[in-house]
């Protein structure tokens, strides 16, 4: 395997053979067409984005709509490759499914391969034992030609994904399929030496007395430890350890390839290295001024800053084991569903962790919600509970309930993450599990201030959105007519997290429509583990809305069918609030919000306990296909299947309890024009409906668990299968973003 000073790259396997390096020529050939063909389409989509707010602006009908003759067939190319692309097989196997790949990913991945493959053996004869030690060669140096694209795909300021307009965290993935196929050409690469010596008993020689034979070896041994490593289940047992040792790998790795390797291909290693430091760099450049109140010299003349350091942060414990971290003031700005790396080193030591930033600049608060899940992130939350004086071991109440002294000193780095601009789509869908809110509850918001932006009342205002219109800078206003919002949560707690945003949402979209502006958003929360909320939170609704002159013959009928009544559940919070908090309450339009104090158990609460689910929860509710033929009756009678030990299916009930003071009445946690069901979400008919009413293009785009994620995934191929997008039928495109919990 000693190639010693000899310049292997110009030397030929024989006659029309080229030579080694142009082998790796023609890899970087074919990787930089793939990236060239994938930055051209993401120019073009940035071009149809401002064609289409060029056409809004110029008052044309149905601008989400292509006209044009290349725009009809670039839509549906593009129909049929979204379509083939986001396809996958799912298998059943003993009660769950086994989710293979996506269409579109599997083909990258085994296109690379079958590159290197063809490179690999070009006019050489596998089977041939003579040629064993040219493909022995050719293989190191394709090998070679590896590196870069991995480091490329590794950086969090991605050239890549510059160019193409996805983020980092979309690119993760083909970085560790890269590094699985340098595995697969590293050990062709080893395994034809080994065959050449194997004939003559030589292998074990050959590792023991040759240094280059040794150094190669170990090399191959880092990479395979890097591979097997990065898998998920590794990955995510400790993922800051996972990192560390990441790091340090990579290290040993370059280091033994370094020395394995001939001077001549030397500048596949300092390409990578460069890759490697200029995202440092450009990391702590970044850090440097986001964190610095030197490069924020307005916020400091103003007294949002004070100090060396610009960002403080304040931690609140939330129901679910959950912290609210808010940084008042931002010093950067960032556009809806991105997220920033945070690190708080007098909590978390040396950690980094990146949170997708639940507020709009327009807050002017930089807000997360953090689960607490294993490591950094639980200390977080116990740091958050300690401060407000509650216990770590349960979910602790909202901020309302006592003043923050949690302030911190954190650092931020960011925004990073990218999602084509939503306010080109007629018809958007926005579907979240859980903390998925945090990145699509922005959207929405983001997608409600366009549309009141080009109010004639706000036209004086500043907003959030750029006024005016420059190469950089899209034009104000939205195509887009309809939004469709769906929130998943298990019980009234995860609810609180954005009940005030949710509410001041659907007031806003009341008075756009008031104004004379053609907005529809509906909004729906499904709450799959608390159905006795569900049917509270409908009793409230009635008897808000109830004439005066029937209320009394309502809530008689209520407390007959066990339901909680106004004022029949009230928190140890509101308790304590007294009158003060119901005279509060009292001077909200129609209705209020009620924070949620998990600390403290409801009479309902107690009543879950003999439910279904593990903490005493009913989890067994079944998936709600069409939300509108649900009556109160048929959601206590039809959802709920574990029957709570009376065999009946009926759903657990808050009891009648009346409260001693009437004006401690509970006001409903949310506006009454968002419906709450208890059940989960048939996706597929959800997006079905929003579709059949779309003008244009429509997207829809989902976070939360994979479960959840692959579902919407599949729904969606099915129904642009079923619909025939953009084939002649007349449907439209359907554009589809997916983020997923997880590292």
């Amino acid at each position: 395997m000693d190639m010693g000073n000899m310049p292997m790259g110009s030397m030929s396997a024989g006659n029309g053979i080229p030579p080694l390096f142009t082998f790796q020529k023609m890899y970087w050939a074919v990787v930089g067409t793939a990236i060239g063909i994938a930055t051209m389409v993401n120019l073009l989509n940035y071009v149809i984005f401002r064609q289409r707010l060029s056409a809004l602006s110029k008052g044309l009908p149905r601008p989400a709509k292509p006209k044009a003759l290349f725009f009809r067939v670039n839509a549906t190319i593009t129909a049929i490759l979204r379509e083939a692309s986001n396809a996958s097989i799912r298998i059943p196997i003993k009660g769950r499914t086994l989710r293979l790949p996506t269409v579109g990913r599997t083909s990258l991945v085994v296109a690379n391969v079958v590159v290197l493959v063809v490179l690999c053996f070009y006019k050489l004869d596998p089977s041939d034992r003579w040629s064993r030690e040219n493909i022995g060669y050719r293989t190191g140096f394709v090998n070679m030609a590896q590196l870069p694209l991995i480091f490329l795909l590794a950086g969090k300021n991605n050239i890549i994904g510059y160019l193409t307009g996805v983020s980092h965290e979309r690119l993760n993935w083909l970085h560790r399929w890269c590094a699985r196929c340098l595995l697969l050409t590293t050990t062709i690469h080893m395994g034809y030496w080994f065959a050449d010596w194997a004939p003559y008993d030589y292998i074990a020689t050959q590792i023991r007395t040759d240094t280059l034979t040794k150094r190669g070896v170990m090399a191959y041994g880092v990479l395979l430890w890097i591979v097997i490593s990065s898998m998920t289940p590794i990955r995510g047992w400790c993922y800051e350890l996972f990192v560390l040792q990441h790091l340090v790998s990579f290290a040993v790795f370059i280091g033994f390839v370094y020395i394995h390797t001939p001077v001549e291909v030397h500048i596949y290693i300092w390409i990578p290295v460069g890759l490697f430091f200029f995202d440092r760099v450009v990391r702590a450049l970044r850090v440097l001024y986001a964190n610095l109140a030197v490069f924020h010299p307005r916020q400091r003349k103003a007294g949002q800053m004070s100090g060396f350091w610009a960002c403080k942060a304040e931690f609140t414990p939330l129901p679910h084991d959950t912290t609210r971290i808010t940084i008042q003031n931002p010093p950067i700005s960032w556009s809806p569903g991105q997220h920033v790396f945070l690190s708080c080193h007098s909590i978390v030591p040396l950690q980094s962790h990146p949170f997708t930033v639940a507020s709009i600049p327009a807050d002017g608060v930089m807000e997360f919600l953090v689960k607490a899940e294993r490591g950094g992130t639980r200390r977080l939350f116990r740091h958050a509970a300690k401060q407000h004086g509650l216990p770590t071991t349960s979910p602790s109440s909202s901020s309302s309930s006592k003043p923050s002294t949690s302030i911190r000193t954190v650092a931020i780095e960011g925004p990073y993450g990218a999602i084509r601009p939503l306010q080109q789509f007629d018809t958007v869908v926005l579907l979240a599990g859980s903390t998925g809110a945090t990145f699509t509850l922005p959207l929405l918001r983001d997608l409600v201030r366009r549309w009141q932006s080009t109010l004639p009342s706000q036209s004086s205002q500043p907003s959030s959105t750029n006024s005016s219109s420059s190469i950089f800078h899209a034009p104000p206003g939205t195509v887009t007519r309809h939004v469709r919002f769906i929130w998943v949560v298990k019980s009234r707690g995860q609810l609180s997290w954005f009940a005030p945003q949710l509410s001041a949402l659907a007031a806003d979209v009341q008075a756009l429509r008031a104004a004379g502006r053609e907005a529809s958003v509906e909004i729906s929360v499904f709450v799959t583990c608390d159905p006795a909320f569900t049917e509270e939170h409908k009793s409230l609704l009635a008897s808000i809305t109830a004439p005066a002159q029937t209320q009394t013959q309502t809530r008689d009928q209520q407390q007959q069918r066990g339901v909680v009544e106004v004022g029949s559940e009230t928190s140890t919070l509101d308790e304590k609030a007294g009158a003060k908090k119901a005279a509060a309450e009292g001077a909200d339009d129609g209705y209020a919000i009620r924070e949620v104090d998990s600390a403290s158990t409801t009479p309902a609460e107690a009543e879950e306990a003999a439910a279904c689910g593990p903490a005493g929860e009913c989890c067994c509710t079944k998936t709600v296909e069409d939300e509108a033929d649900i009556s109160a009756a048929a959601a206590a009678a039809a959802i709920c299947t574990c029957g709570n030990g009376n065999g009946n299916g009926s759903v657990p009930r808050a009891p009648s309890t009346r409260s001693s003071n009437a004006s401690l009445a509970p006001k409903p946690l949310l506006h009454p024009g968002i419906a709450v069901i208890s059940g989960r979400p048939g996706c597929r008919g959800i997006v079905r409906r929003a579709l059949e009413q779309a003008l244009g293009e429509a997207a829809v785009v989902v976070c939360g668990p994979r479960g959840l994620v692959a579902d919407v995934k599949a729904g969606v191929v099915a129904l642009c299968d079923e619909r025939a997008v953009h084939k002649g039928t007349g449907a439209q495109g359907v554009f589809l973003h997916t983020e997923s919990f997880g590292y």
